[in-house]
């Protein structure tokens, strides 16, 4: 065609406003052009990194995860020695999974135990009414919750890589020959005043903390 660099980037702009090159790229092709490298790509540099996304690749870290499900996307990237990224995306786009965390399923309420929470809550809010300042200083508060003498996984550790087509994870309760102790806190506004903890063989009851 015996053009210059200025007239292809006319040219190209002419044919292809969307997408021509710049006028840098083009003259860096004539360049090559003129010492015989004829095409347009880059070349290979050392130390670029190896392409991760393979068939091989997506292959290994099914596996990993089919034997893992809680693994690490780090954990996996050092094993095989590919970024932490590429794990992600080769998981999410190429095996269509996600990590979901296991749940417990909740407790469901009694009718009584719903209308009590209500007459309970309809109190406080009377009284904090009546004088806002003297409820907060003399209002006192209290909860229960199993110490396990081993601690259950949390949320975030529980999780696993699971398919969209498969469901979702279940988490056991702690058996009971793992060990635990209830423990009854109150507080007040200005931090925890009591705790008891309930002995082995007794059990609490509507009576159990009356003065």
């Amino acid at each position: 065609m015996k053009k210059s660099a200025a007239d292809t980037k006319k040219w190209l702009g002419e044919c292809y406003p969307d997408s021509a090159p710049g006028e840098a790229t083009i003259r860096k092709w004539f360049a090559k052009f003129r010492t015989g490298h004829m095409s347009t790509e880059d070349n290979e540099r050392s130390g670029r990194p190896k392409k991760a996304v393979t068939d091989e690749n997506v292959k290994k870290i099914h596996k990993i995860i089919l034997n893992d499900r809680k693994v690490k996307l780090l954990e996996i990237a050092d094993t095989l020695k590919i970024s932490k990224e590429r794990v992600g995306h080769i998981i999410h786009e190429y095996l269509d999974m996600r990590k979901l965390c296991a749940k417990w399923v909740p407790r469901e309420l009694t009718i009584y135990q719903k209308q009590q929470r209500i007459d309970d809550s309809e109190q406080c809010l009377e009284l904090l009414h009546r004088n806002r300042t003297d409820f907060f200083c003399r209002y006192i508060t209290m909860d229960e919750t199993w110490l396990h003498h081993h601690t259950p996984e949390s949320n975030r550790q529980s999780a696993e890589w699971t398919a969209r087509d498969e469901p979702t994870p279940k988490r056991g309760k702690t058996q009971q020959s793992a060990g635990k102790v209830m423990a009854s806190v109150f507080w007040d506004t200005h931090g925890i005043i009591f705790i008891n903890y309930l002995e082995k063989g007794k059990t609490i009851n509507i009576g159990a903390f009356d003065g």
